[in-house]
């Protein structure tokens, strides 16, 4: 059997420590969990041997220690803030990641990367520093989920390890689906100026690009998806005291370009659709994605 041992009532950084090891070390997917006292080790140190290799056995078991135990896969030996326990087992799994899967996906290895780095600046307090540390929307955090189960199911440390690495899972498609959204806004990304500001467009199946570009400063934005042709154009909601953008006057004039396809705005006057999954009734436009901008460009 293959055993991660970790401290009880684990943190972020112990529990994508489990998370990384079980997902991303060739063999060890199935591997159980244990907990000790945080600091402390199942397994003796080995006596007269270099203790630099994570993996430990005894008998036909193998187990490694993460955060806890002192041995490879601790930090808590150092006072670096730029290391955790995740960031340490993301480095003993990378080099395998890299050695035997040459060609894996490399928004995924960024996109590790940067869970990784989160969890650093969290488990030295980094976010005590943000902008608006106060600020509600945080509580809605995967961390802050943690601390509410912990809350509310006390001394399961099981259902944490569980619960918190299919939310990683879950994280982990949305990170690489963030970094293929800048790529693409980067390389293929039409931008376009309105009355209201920059707009951008982009001919993508990601829909994450969408709300990335709004983040970005992008006033309108509109993507075509190349499979199914669906339309949809987005704009930022107005800022305060500021009237911004209303695509009525898109609505009317691609109705009258295209009065085959099915044009729905939404009645915050900001969102406007042409086919979605959510409505298989709906007729994609046969408007390229050249002249749904030279509307927006015009009105």
């Amino acid at each position: 059997m293959k055993y991660i041992v970790t401290h009880s009532a684990p943190d972020m950084d112990a529990i994508t420590s489990v998370w990384l090891l079980r997902k991303f070390l060739g063999g060890w997917d199935k591997a159980g969990v244990k907990f000790v006292p945080a600091g402390e080790r199942l397994l003796p140190f080995p006596k007269g041997q270099s203790f630099d290799y994570a993996i430990e056995n005894k008998g036909k078991d193998e187990y490694i220690h993460v955060d806890t135990g002192m041995g490879p896969l601790d930090h808590h030996q150092t006072q670096s803030d730029k290391v955790c326990g995740a960031s340490l087992a993301f480095d003993f799994v990378k080099k395998g990641l890299t050695e035997n899967e040459p060609t894996i996906n490399p928004e995924k290895l960024e996109a590790l990367d940067r869970m990784v780095r989160y969890v650093v600046s969290i488990d030295h307090f980094k976010e005590v520093f943000r902008p608006d540390p106060l600020a509600d929307y945080h509580d809605f955090s995967i961390v802050n989920i943690l601390d509410g189960l912990k809350l509310e199911k006390p001394n399961e440390d099981e259902f944490y390890v569980d619960f918190i690495c299919e939310c990683l899972d879950a994280l982990l498609h949305d990170f690489e689906n963030k970094i293929w959204a800048e790529r693409e806004i980067k390389n293929i990304g039409v931008e376009f100026k309105t009355k209201w500001g920059k707009g951008l467009g982009l001919e993508t199946i990601n829909d994450s690009s969408v709300k990335l570009a709004q983040m970005m400063g992008y006033e309108v934005v509109v993507r075509k998806d190349p499979r199914k042709g669906y339309v949809r154009i987005k704009a930022r909601p107005d800022a305060p005291g500021k009237k911004g953008v209303d695509l009525t006057l898109a609505h009317e004039k691609l109705s009258k370009i295209d009065p085959q396809a099915t044009w729905f705005l939404h009645v915050s006057k900001k969102m406007l659709l042409n086919g979605t999954p959510k409505n298989p009734k709906m007729k994609p436009t046969k408007l390229k994605l050249n002249a749904i901008i030279e509307v927006l460009k015009t009105i």
